[in-house]
């Protein structure tokens, strides 16, 4: 193990043990509740798929006429993952992104796609942020964690997006919200098989296999440069951070919403 990635994966355990025991997940216990966890998080099943889009069209030549750019294994690393989130397959066996796998399982669990779709739309339209999360009306830590995203994808630094992609998105699904949701699709396998499959098929492919991929990603970008290193670290605790404070958010709303009940 490259000492500079274990360095990091020690200093941010605290952190990520926030995320794995957050309050959030024990206050999901029924369908209306996952409804809510689904609306929020649909943004960053949506974002990660432009931070990883970024990350290749950095390290890949996407343009034409081609030419060979950066390291070849690196080039290999990025656009395997691609391949896997971009194009894997549903239930199925119908080929889709996880973002439109996603999509479908909050369809068939009753959950709002209207909001994330709204502001899709808008964005594609007019390229206005502000202007998407206005029409659309998403909340406020949601907003926070797109943006974050985004500052991050416009320092044009790879080895910052891949170090933010390595350790501040992959493999955080606690087992405790496995085992809600398990416990969930006991009582209602019609509504919410989708959404199980696509967890299961994130743990087994970003969880796994994905992960080993970015850490290389990450560990051929930053090489020997200490300053790097240094850099990812910094913006990995952001990251994780801003994780937090939107399930923070998704707490908040669902504790609201069962009051009001």
């Amino acid at each position: 193990m490259n000492d500079h990635i274990s360095r990091i994966q020690q200093n941010i355990k605290p952190l990520r043990q926030q995320i794995i025991q957050h309050k959030v997940y024990s206050v999901i216990k029924d369908i209306e509740d996952l409804q809510v966890f689904m609306k929020y998080h649909a943004y960053a099943v949506w974002d990660f798929m432009s931070l990883l889009k970024s990350l290749q069209n950095s390290l890949t030549c996407t343009s034409v006429p081609w030419f060979p750019i950066g390291d070849g294994e690196t080039r290999h690393l990025i656009n395997e993952i691609v391949t896997g989130e971009e194009s894997d397959v549903d239930m199925n066996g119908n080929v889709k992104s996880h973002f439109e796998l996603y999509l479908d399982a909050m369809e068939q669990c009753g959950a709002d796609t209207g909001e994330i779709n709204r502001f899709i739309a808008v964005l594609r339209k007019t390229g206005d942020f502000g202007k998407a999360f206005e029409m659309a009306g998403t909340p406020e830590k949601a907003r926070e964690f797109v943006a974050f995203t985004f500052d991050t994808i416009r320092t044009g630094q790879s080895h910052i997006q891949a170090a933010t992609f390595t350790f501040g998105r992959e493999d955080l699904i606690p087992g405790m919200f496995m085992s809600i949701i398990e416990d969930i699709h006991k009582n209602f396998p019609d509504s919410i098989s989708i959404f199980k499959y696509y967890l299961e098929r994130h743990i087994e492919v970003d969880g796994d296999h994905h992960s080993h991929l970015a850490l290389q990603m990450t560990a051929n970008l930053c090489g020997d440069n200490e300053v790097f290193w240094q850099e990812a670290e910094k913006a990995t605790i952001a990251s994780l951070e801003r994780r937090i404070a939107l399930w923070d958010g998704v707490y908040a709303e669902i504790a609201i919403e069962k009051v009001l009940k």
